[in-house]
Order: C-alpha cells, then structure tokens, then sequence
C-alpha cells in the first residue's frame, strides 16, 4: 500500500446532526488563539477540557484556521484527551479530531497518522467496546449522565476512523494488524436501537473493506452472520435504508469470502437493497416529508400555546387559592415534555439526506459490480475508453421497460438478478432532472438547500452508470436502432431542455460522456443520430471552455464521431468545414496536450475519408494549416515526454500517416 489511498470516487459522510457538530453550541468565540485553547486542555477541571475541546471542534469547521492548530501539534495535544477520565472530554476530544479530519482533508489525515493518532483511537474504540454492553460505569456516573456516553463516544471515534482509512493506507493496515474489525463489528449490532451509530460503523466498515485482501481472513462466519442479519433488517425508514445499501457494498468488498454455494443468493440480496433504494422517487419524498415537517412544527407550536394558557390558567387559580398550589405542583412531567412524543428536530430533513446517500452509494457499487477488475488509481467517473477491456456488458431492451443489461462478466445468477431487480431501468430513470417542485422547497428553504447538490450527484452518478453500460453493449442486445435513438432523445432533452446550455462541471462530464459512448455504439452500427451537428456544435461551443479536461476531451471525440458520420453523407461540407475548423482552433490553442491531441484524432477521422470531406478540407486549408502546426505539436509532445521521462521518437511517424489520409 502506498501513502494514500486512491479512491474512485470521495463521499461526504452521512451525518445524522448534520455539517455541524453538535458542541458547537458549547465552543468558546472563534477569536480565541489556538494556543490558548490547546494550553485549557491540560487544566485539571473536566469541565475546562471540556470546553476546550468543544471550542476547538467549532473552529476546526473552518478549514482557514485549520493550519494555526496543526502549527501547535493539535494532534498530540487532543490525542491523549481520547483516553481521558472524563466521558464527555472523550466525546468532544473525538469529535474536534473528527472536524479536523473531515474538513482538513487527505492531507492533513496522512499528518494525523504520521502523529500517531491511531494509538489512542484504536485503544479507546475497544475499550468502548467492551463497556458497551456491560455499561461499566459508576452508580454515581450513570446518575450523572443524561444520555449514553459509551455510543456517542463510539460514533465519534468510528466517523474519526472512517474518515482517516478512507485517506490513508497506513491507517487501515493498523486497522487490520490491531483486530479493530471485531470492535467495530460489535457497534453495529445495536442498529436496531442506535442506527445512527450503526451507519457510522457501516461507512468505515464499506471504506476499510475495499482493495483490502490482507482483512479478508479476518472475516469468520459469526461476523458474515452479523453482517447479513443487519442487511435484512426490515425497518423501513430511509436511514435504515442507508444502512442496508451500506452493508450490501461491504458484503460485496468481500464476496470473496463467501461460500461459492450462497454467492448468488447473496447477490441477488444486494440487488434487492439497490432496487429498493432505487425505486423510491426522491422529489417526491421531498415534497412529502417537508409537508409532514410543516405539520410536526405547526402541532408543536399549538401544544406550546396550549401549554402555555394552562400556565396562565393555574397561575390565576394560584394567586386566588394558595390551597391549590400542590395541584401546580403535581403536573405530571410529560405535559412539559410533549416534544418527545414528536420526532426530533429535522428528522424529516435527515430521512431526506438518507435516501439520497444510499441511491448514490448504490450506483457507485453497482459500476464497481460491472468491472471485472478495478480501473487503476483514477475516480470511478473517470472511466475511459481505455477501460473497456475491463468492462463486458451485454445488454437488453424491452419496451416499456428501458434499458436492461447483462454484464458478461458475471455469472448467470447475477445477470438474472439484474433483470429480476430491474435495476438498469432504474439507473435510466435517475439520469432525470430531479422534480422542480422539490427543487423548489429546496431553494426557498436554507436547511433544506443543500439537498440540491446532492440530487444532482444522483443524477450524475446515473448518468457515469449509463456511461458505462454504453461503453461495452452489444447494440442488438440494447435493442437495437430505436431503443438507442430513444435514448439519444432523452440524452438530448437533457441538454437542450433549458434556455441556456448547462455549465455545472460534474453533468457536463458525466452527459458528456454517456453521449460519447451512445454516439460511438451507434456510428460503429450506422444508426442515424438524432442530435443534429448544430445542437453538437453548440453543445461543444458552450464546453470547451470548461474547467474539467474530460469535459473538453468528450466533446471533441463527440465531433469527431459526429463528422465522420457526417462525411459518409451528401450535402455535408459547409457543416464538415464548421466542425474542422471548431476541432482546428481546438489543437492549436488547447493548453491541455491530451485535449489537443484527442481535437487532432478526431480531425484526422472526420476528413479520414468521403468526397464531402475532402471538398471541406480544401475549403478551409486544412492540409497547410496542420503542416504548420505540426512542429509546434512535436515541441509540445517532445517537452511534455521529457518531462515524462518516456522517449518521443514515435510522434512524428504517427502524425504523418495521420496527415497522408487527408
């Protein structure tokens, strides 16, 4: 294992308080030097390192003073405060170290390892452990203590752990040497009771699960046991959602580890869990559970004017009869505690967060089902053509159904799975807009804004799984010219639905290259495209000044198949010379050697061939054009390979036989 570990794609963690911690109401002001506060966390009152702590976790939010703390070792100084005697400096030690690591990120996580935050953590993850059933406190602590101590020091300890495995290997070769699968296991069998803490445990557990074979033999049949049981909870509610989604990525990390018997009747489960987690409409979820929030508000604000006329009420009989001061003083507590009896404060906004977090965790595993090995260091959205010898799909299309796959490169227990969950037809039915009613409660509601990135990273992450569905399809097996023209269509409306072209770069990479990989299948087919060369030249126009080389890497390719098809056809060179002089502009002003090149193969393939073709050519000088330019290109590549370390002697043969067949 090297110093970090590359993952394909980096999640958010689920919180269940959200972004912010919940000591945050206790933190000191933000004014306060970072060196004071480290100096309080070595005061004999709890309560100071308490405070301290707590004050250090808010300012460790913000990621521009997180450099004056690790300046001042904070790590070292918090570091101790795990293993404190008091509960609470435990739980806001850990959850300062949390923020840090969260916010700080991969390299400030490899920084927290390198100093030894590991030792204590691990540590205190087994001795919470132990005392979580056996409740190994004091009488005196358990009449001190209004909540469980031991699982919310629990849950900030395993969000720490996740989030330092999930960036750093050395983190997770402790995490197998020190046996802390076991500890962790035992968090996760109170999800009936704690599911919070039951996702925190499942996140770390789908994080230190992945490219770990070394943690493998560490997996016995109790713990498979315990794995499933969880799995097939049948709670409904959408966090529990999350947690099987969750589990079922953590069971396939080790399907290895599965007797080959059970392997398909687990899978087909998994399947089940992202089927499920797939089927459920989100905007309407949204809409939904923000009604139920406006009528959980609306009922607690009519109980606290009720509450409150009764007070009125019994302070006048009071001040008229002292004798009936003992009926004051008898109201039962529950009357003061009808909150308990509602859900707790933005419940519904946490179901919400839920839901979005297992479809998206479904989709990225359901990619990672289709690859037969693992596409290098690269995030999974990068895929490119040049991992199609890892992906072997065959698909099917029924009407009324969309679009069915059968990955060759699993067995036939897991392609009947597949068409039996009907999952493909999701993933296609995710590639929507989300509905613009829930946008619109998003927009005008500032707690709930944030769900419109993470709609949209659904929709993006669809639209990477459709992406790769086309990059390896047998066009028969898709259903032939019509389903894939049906699916241009929707590809198209997705682009061109709105006044102006969309400028977000995580949809532009993923339609972008989902339409990539439809236009190439359907060129290679001789399907005729929907999409006409002005809305791909518009589309290109708006993209090839995006930030993301991907972006501009598709669009040029999506030209490029775009003219060849064109040059096959009669009355084409007015077109051909726009799409020519577009990629032209492209390879010789593009800053980005594999975006000019990738502009210079897809000129080379539309002029490659075709009596239209060449008449462009002419007309627009293409021939001379790139014999100018050709020098400067070799320079470029000479340079770039240089630096490389890697030798150039074959760029000059390559673009001459390019050039000889204009």
């Amino acid at each position: 294992m090297g110093k970090s570990r590359a993952r394909r794609f980096r999640r958010v963690p689920f919180s269940p308080t959200g972004p912010e911690r919940r000591h945050e109401e206790e933190g000191g002001p933000e004014e306060e030097p970072a060196a004071e506060l480290l100096q309080k966390l070595q005061h004999p009152s709890a309560e100071v390192r308490e405070y301290a702590c707590a004050s250090i976790s808010r300012l460790l939010q913000q990621q521009h003073v997180i450099p004056a703390f690790l300046q001042r070792d904070v790590v070292r100084c918090l570091g101790p405060m795990l293993l404190d005697r008091s509960l609470a400096v435990r739980e806001t030690a850990a959850g300062a170290l949390r923020n840090l690591s969260a916010c700080g990120g991969f390299e400030v996580c490899d920084d927290m390892v390198t100093q030894d935050v590991m030792t204590p953590l691990v540590a205190l993850l087994k001795e919470c452990s132990n005392g979580l059933d056996a409740n190994q406190l004091s009488p005196k602590k358990r009449r001190e203590m209004s909540k469980n101590y031991v699982e919310d020091i629990a849950n900030e300890a395993i969000n720490l752990l996740w989030n330092v495995c999930e960036c750093n290997s050395t983190a997770v070769s402790i995490f197998n040497k020190e046996g802390c699968l076991e500890a962790v296991l035992h968090y996760i069998k109170k999800f009936s009771t704690n599911v919070d803490l039951a996702i925190s445990v499942a996140n770390c557990l789908q994080a230190v699960t992945e490219d770990n074979p070394d943690l493998l033999s560490s997996f016995n049949a109790p713990m498979q046991q315990v794995l499933e049981t969880v799995m097939l909870c049948p709670e409904s509610t959408m966090k529990h959602i999350l947690l099987r989604t969750l589990i079922a990525g953590t069971i396939w990390n080790i399907k290895e580890t599965i007797p080959p018997g059970s392997l398909g009747s687990m899978v087909n489960a998994i399947l089940k869990i992202f089927s499920e987690s797939l089927a459920i409409d989100a905007g309407e979820t949204i809409i939904r559970m923000n009604e139920a929030e406006k009528n959980r508000l609306k009922a607690a604000a009519e109980a606290e004017t009720e509450e409150n006329m009764i007070d009125v009420t019994n302070n006048c009989a009071i001040s008229e009869d002292d004798g009936m001061e003992e009926i004051s003083k008898g109201k039962g507590s529950g009357e003061h505690d009808i909150s308990d009896l509602l859900p707790s404060d933005k419940w519904e906004l946490k179901e919400v967060t839920a839901l979005l977090m297992a479809q998206q965790t479904a989709l990225e595993i359901i990619v990672n089902m289709c690859c037969s090995e693992d596409p290098s260091d690269d995030e999974w959205e990068e895929l490119s053509s040049s991992d199609e010898s890892d992906l072997f799909m065959e698909n099917s299309y029924s009407e009324g159904s969309g679009l069915l796959m059968s990955p060759l490169c699993l067995s036939a227990e897991v392609h009947s799975a597949f068409l039996n969950n009907l999952i493909p037809k999701k993933i296609l039915e995710k590639t929507a807009f989300p509905n613009s009613v829930a946008l619109d409660i998003c927009m005008h509601n500032p707690s709930w804004k944030p769900l419109i990135k993470k709609l949209n990273t659904v929709q993006c992450r669809a639209l990477t799984c459709l992406h790769s569905i086309l990059l390896v399809s047998d066009v028969d097996c898709l259903g032939g010219a019509s389903a894939l023209q049906s699916l241009a269509q929707h590809l198209s409306q997705l682009i061109f639905s709105k006044t102006e072209l969309p400028e977000d770069a995580e949809f532009l990479e993923a339609i972008t290259s989902a339409l990539r990989a439809l236009l190439q299948t359907m060129a290679s087919k001789n399907i005729s495209q929907c999409m006409t060369a002005e809305q791909l030249l518009a589309l290109c126009e708006a993209s090839i000044h995006s930030s993301n080389a991907s972006v501009r890497v598709n669009v040029v390719s999506i030209l490029g198949i775009s003219g060849s098809v064109l040059a096959k056809a009669e009355d084409t060179a007015e077109t051909l010379e726009m799409i020519g002089k577009f990629l032209l502009e492209v390879a010789m002003k593009e800053s980005s050697l594999v975006v000019a090149g990738e502009a210079l193969d897809a000129l080379f393939d539309v002029f490659a061939d075709g009596k239209e073709a060449e008449k462009a050519a002419v007309q627009m000088k293409l021939l001379p054009a790139l014999k100018e330019f050709q020098p400067v290109f070799k320079m470029r590549v000479g340079i770039r390979c240089s630096q490389l370390g890697v030798s150039a002697c074959c760029v000059g043969s390559d673009t001459k036989r390019r050039q000889g067949t204009i």
